[in-house]
């Protein structure tokens, strides 16, 4: 699993505006693009009342801030997506981490493997639980869930492990939890770290169809000396309730 420092306990999106003035009409053309955020980069300027009004004179170039991606919690033994999908945790042991596998209004647990086995940072298992932003459709078909299994897998690998990492023995079957059907895979991730005796992770990945166009994801990622933890996983993952 990805490192994180010792003792730590736990698109981009813009607003285009233009402002053409035509004869006595003035309109505003927005494209909002991006990923999970949206901001604002122009607004349009707004009359304020002459004289002492008492309010404060705003410029036209202020930009709103952005709004906070939403966000899951670890409740008790369970992690309860910001959606309200819910997902046991792995297990007591297992602590409460922050979410770095591309979940969007997720939550993520931890479980200590290999303690500052470097002097700077410990090894240990990951898992995640939430969705797919809900800009991506994801078709109720098995193909489609396979297509959007692989796109949290792929976001999920690169922010844990890199861009650049090596992937090897992907499996992939199709599941249903709760009523819903979804799909799973799993692959190994190469590991090369100094002082470091794991030589890989599995990587784990369950997309479960909500059936509104969008997926609630769970992702595992175990040190490949711990593989007893996958079958807890797919336990885990099989008690995934979607909330209706």
């Amino acid at each position: 699993m990805v490192l994180r420092p010792a003792g730590d306990a736990n698109g981009r999106a813009r607003l285009i505006g233009a402002l053409v003035l035509v004869v006595a009409a003035l309109t505003v053309t927005a494209l909002s693009v991006g990923w999970i955020w949206t901001k604002a980069d122009a607004v349009m300027p707004v009359s304020l009342p002459t004289g002492n009004s008492g309010l404060p004179t705003v410029s036209p170039s202020v930009k709103p801030s952005e709004t906070p991606p939403p966000r899951g919690k670890v409740l008790g033994a369970q992690i309860v997506a910001a959606n309200k999908d819910t997902m046991p945790i792995m297990g007591s042991a297992w602590t409460t981490t922050g979410e770095r596998s591309g979940q969007f209004g997720g939550a993520a647990i931890w479980l200590t493997v290999h303690e500052n086995y470097n002097a700077e940072a410990d090894w240990g298992n990951f898992v995640s639980f939430g969705q797919l932003t809900p800009t991506v459709k994801v078709a109720s078909t098995p193909a489609g869930l396979k297509a959007a299994a692989t796109q949290a897998g792929a976001r999920a690998i690169s922010g844990l492990y890199g861009e650049k990492s090596t992937i090897t023995n992907v499996t992939h079957r199709a599941i249903t939890v709760d009523g819903h059907k979804g799909h799973e895979i799993t692959a190994r991730v190469a590991v090369s770290a100094p002082k470091l005796k794991e030589t890989y992770s599995t990587i784990l990945v369950a997309v479960i169809d909500r059936g509104d166009g969008t997926a609630a994801v769970s992702i595992g990622d175990i040190a490949g000396s711990t593989p007893t933890w996958i079958e807890v996983w797919r336990t885990k993952v099989s008690g995934i309730k979607i909330n209706r």
